[in-house]
């Protein structure tokens, strides 16, 4: 499921290898996951819950 998929990582980063990122990708829904664990557990979201994310924390 998340190895045919385009991952962004966070423009948070700052591009340490060793710094605290995530990534995600985008498509008909969207997951996240840890920039250092490619293969390790992923949150998923339905669109319209990434959406509501997304508001909130723009809200903050």
């Amino acid at each position: 499921m998340t190895q045919d998929r385009t991952w962004r990582t966070s423009s948070y980063s700052g591009g340490a290898e060793d710094g605290n990122c995530v990534e995600v990708s985008l498509a008909h829904n969207a997951l996240v996951r840890d920039s250092k664990n490619a293969s390790g557990d992923v949150l998923a979201f339905s669109a319209p819950a990434w959406a509501s994310l997304l508001r909130s924390l723009g809200s903050r």
